[in-house]
């Protein structure tokens, strides 16, 4: 099985870094979001979960202080190529785009990786450092997913853009991008941190058994 989520990870982030997204139409927030997204919220915990049988070799006496610090390494991460001179920057230039995307895959694996396996050890403190940690990534998204959608005005240009063949002005790009990463990203982290929530509060139950 963990063959497959590693396939199935590489194929689609292949698809995202070698597509239409970053090349056609790199000039569009609403493609930025769907890459972003899909590399952060579609493409990491795949590739976790396919490595996640070689986790227990990773664990450390502080495992659970890995999941908070990679939430918080994946706050800046997110919340800094999203400043408009971050975002230009990317938009322009080749090695910007490449800085973003490599950040983006490391920071999701970062942060996947030790939830998962904070949540494969026997410490209860460990297993609610991760669930806790992919809960905070949440409401970090959906504030900074509201913040966008919210805006009083386009923050990345003030230009109509075209992404999938459809012509947006800047103001519907930025509000559909903010969508895309509120229903998809938000509810990723937020479906894997209830996922481990319920794998805690069901350990003892476990036991009991």
């Amino acid at each position: 099985m963990s063959g497959l989520f590693l396939a199935l990870g590489t194929a689609i982030l292949a698809s995202i870094w070698l597509g239409p997204l970053l090349i056609l139409w790199r000039g569009s927030i609403t493609a930025h979001m769907l890459a972003h997204m899909g590399i952060l919220a579609i493409v990491a915990p795949l590739l976790a979960l396919g490595l996640k049988h070689r986790l227990a070799q990773a664990r450390t006496s502080n495992a659970a202080s890995w999941p908070i610090v990679a939430s918080l390494v994946e706050l800046v991460v997110v919340w800094g190529w999203h400043a408009p001179a971050a975002r230009r920057w990317a938009e322009s230039s080749l090695a910007g785009t490449v800085a973003e995307q490599v950040s983006f895959l490391v920071a999701g694996l970062f942060l996947w990786l030790s939830c998962l396996a904070a949540a494969s050890t026997s410490k209860a403190a460990c297993q609610a450092a991760g669930a806790f940690a992919l809960l905070l990534t949440t409401i970090h998204m959906t504030l900074l997913g509201a913040l966008l959608g919210l805006s009083a005005r386009p923050l990345y240009g003030d230009s109509d853009v075209t992404c999938f063949g459809t012509t947006l002005t800047a103001a519907q790009d930025q509000q559909l991008g903010a969508v895309i990463m509120l229903l998809l990203g938000a509810a990723s982290y937020l479906a894997g941190g209830v996922a481990l929530l319920a794998g805690l509060f069901g350990e003892p139950r476990r036991r009991a058994l």
